[in-house]
């Protein structure tokens, strides 16, 4: 199938022009017709002419077949990096852009889980949640778009990771209790990577230098260190130098504040075995 962006802006309306125009271009020298190319590969001509039009993100299936139908000897093929990244929304690219960037990433969550520790069917049940809702295939390009985030994990160089996550983002049965079982497990299992620590922090704590909301910082390689943070509508990058220095000032006493990881990874199972 093909997915209708969401959250569409120029840039990503841009590239899916040009992949539109390849394609026609490519089927046209191959003499095929739209309906032709949809019957060869399977979608309609609606689909193959919307794609065309640019109105539409297609799918890798669809590239990759028409790729391979039209002889376009991977030119179709790829465009797979840049539709996936046009079809998700401007925030979404600009913080994964971010974060790729990042030789170290540090950040306290104290609502959800963080973003790049969440499993599919978590992150799909927060985005069922919001209101007014989603649309369907609003809700699954946002999910992709969050899953796609968690490739940097599997960087080379590989990032560092710190993340400390309140002790009732682990309680809290969003989705319900076989979701949260799998996401309990997920954060075990995460944990246990040489380039991730992760730790809670107990609600018991009477000192707490989270209390003013969740944040990270992103140590880029090139030296620079921002921080973002996102609360309802807003999503703020910060990057003026006095601000970062109470930010990292903050983390290091909200790490302090928090179990060790060895200590978070024991939590985390006890908090499962309860679930």
């Amino acid at each position: 199938m093909s997915v209708e962006p969401y959250g569409a802006d120029e840039e990503s309306a841009a590239v899916l022009r040009t992949v539109g125009r390849v394609i026609k271009m490519c089927r046209e020298r191959e003499g095929m017709t739209q309906a032709g190319l949809g019957t060869a590969i399977g979608y309609s001509e609606e689909q193959v002419s919307s794609v065309e039009r640019g109105r539409r993100a297609p799918m890798e299936e669809f590239l990759d077949a028409a790729d391979r139908v039209l002889e376009a000897g991977g030119l179709i093929s790829g465009l797979k990096k840049d539709v996936t990244n046009a079809r998700f929304p401007k925030k979404v690219r600009d913080h994964a852009k971010l974060e790729a960037e990042a030789f170290e990433l540090c950040a306290y969550a104290n609502s959800v889980v963080h973003g790049l520790l969440q499993t599919e069917e978590y992150a799909r049940a927060l985005y069922g949640m919001r209101r007014p809702p989603f649309s369907e295939d609003q809700v699954n390009e946002l999910v992709e778009g969050r899953l796609a985030r968690q490739k940097i994990f599997n960087g080379q160089p590989a990032p560092v990771f710190n993340f400390v996550q309140e002790e009732v983002t682990l309680r809290r049965p969003l989705g319900g209790r076989m979701v949260m079982r799998k996401q309990l497990e997920h954060l075990l299992e995460v944990g246990q990577r040489r380039n991730v620590e992760i730790q809670v922090m107990p609600t018991d704590r009477e000192d707490h230098a989270g209390i003013d909301g969740s944040f990270q910082l992103l140590r880029l390689k090139e030296g620079v260190t921002v921080a973002h943070n996102e609360v309802q509508l807003t999503s703020r990058l910060i990057s003026h130098v006095k601000e970062i220095q109470i930010c990292e000032v903050r983390y290091g006493v909200i790490r302090a504040q928090a179990l060790t990881p060895r200590e978070s990874l024991a939590f985390i199972e006890k908090v499962l075995g309860e679930t």
